[in-house]
């Protein structure tokens, strides 16, 4: 999602990974230099086992990208098991797996060594407020009546908020269902990180992985989980990724960002919030509540997690090989299941590769 010239600097971070963990020069057969490409012959040296696992939010991408790989690296199985943010970096700290994928950002209580791991951002995508009401098809909410709506200070659709928000609009006298995430998520850490930020007043049950939901809501593994919730409740409404909640053909709210507009979950929307996100020294960016007219606040970015070490010289190999071609020729893949590159400015932008490629 990052710009070309950032995007450089990204797969220049992850091509470091040839001089760590062994004693050889370079990355040998499966290197390039510094060309963030790499071609076929580069790829079909690899071979062996590689096991990834984590996030639902990237799931789609990453299964055809692995999908594709495979097309360019015959001999090298790579698979994904999509277990949620939370159980894929327990996994990867416990070294059940060589790589992980994570909407959110580690934490000391996750199980993964500090300085053990690079965070390598991969795409980026909207997390839609999904809704299954009879009768309505368009619906606005603000970050106030959102916050209220999730901890469930609001449990009627035609409650007064929700009929401010949306003029002109009949609301039924129905029960609201709330559905959510039930595994440790970083969806749920976005989506609770948004509210946190958007709706400070509001919002009281902090942000994470996993949050305290109240008793009356439902709860349900993966993306995908929760959005057969809500398809299954007349009533119903949940966060779910841009992705799994097209797949299930949901209807998405339009919500109202910095500006004070109303926009709906979409790729150019979250493009634009995406737009002035700052990228940090370790590769982490926050484009949540990000203001702009057109932008959808709830943007989420999502990571590769890689070892700073790979002991076993195949398998740094097979992770430097698939790294690269996700940064590379695997981008083309990312705007069926997720949004554009985005063009992200940063401060750092003009040092990122030079810093990074140094420290490792």
């Amino acid at each position: 999602m990052l710009s070309r010239r950032v995007l450089a600097g990204v797969a220049l971070a992850a091509l470091a990974l040839a001089g760590c963990g062994s004693n050889d020069d370079d990355g040998g057969s499966t290197g390039s230099g510094t060309d963030s490409t790499a071609g076929a012959s580069d790829y079909a040296s690899l071979s062996g086992d590689l096991k990834g696992g984590g996030a639902s939010f990237p799931n789609a991408f990453y299964t055809e990208a692995i999908a594709e790989f495979k097309g360019v690296a015959s001999k090298l199985n790579v698979t994904y098991n999509s277990v949620g943010s939370g159980q894929g970096k327990k996994d990867f700290g416990a070294n059940l797996t060589d790589f992980a994928g994570t909407d959110s950002t580690v934490k000391d209580t996750d199980g993964v060594a500090a300085g053990s791991f690079l965070y390598v951002p991969t795409v980026a995508a909207p997390i839609t407020v999904s809704y299954n009401l009879s009768g309505v098809d368009k619906l606005q909410l603000s970050p106030d009546t959102l916050a209220k709506i999730f901890q469930t200070d609001i449990k009627k659709w035609n409650d007064a908020a929700i009929v401010a928000d949306n003029p002109g609009v009949t609301l039924p006298d129905k029960a609201i269902t709330v559905a959510h995430r039930a595994d440790g998520s970083g969806t749920t850490n976005n989506f609770t990180k948004y509210l946190k930020a958007a709706a400070p007043d509001v919002w009281k049950l902090d942000s994470g992985d996993t949050v305290n939901w109240p008793a009356s809501t439902q709860g349900a593994q993966k993306n995908t989980g929760v959005a057969q919730l809500i398809k299954q409740a007349d009533g119903g409404i949940g966060y779910v990724d841009f992705s799994d909640a097209k797949e299930s053909g949901l209807t998405f709210a339009a919500i109202k960002n910095k500006d004070g507009q109303y926009v709906a979950a979409s790729l150019d929307g979250a493009t634009a919030a995406l737009e002035g996100a700052t990228i940090k020294e370790d590769l982490t960016y926050d484009p949540l509540n990000a203001a702009g007219a057109t932008t959808y606040p709830i943007t989420a970015p999502t990571y590769i997690l890689v070892r700073t070490s790979y002991t076993d010289a195949a398998t740094k190999a097979a992770v430097k090989g698939f790294v690269k071609y996700i940064l590379s020729e695997g981008q083309t893949l990312a705007p069926r299941w997720t949004t554009r590159r985005c063009r992200t400015r940063s401060r750092r932008r003009h040092s990122l590769s030079s810093t990074r490629s140094s420290d490792l």
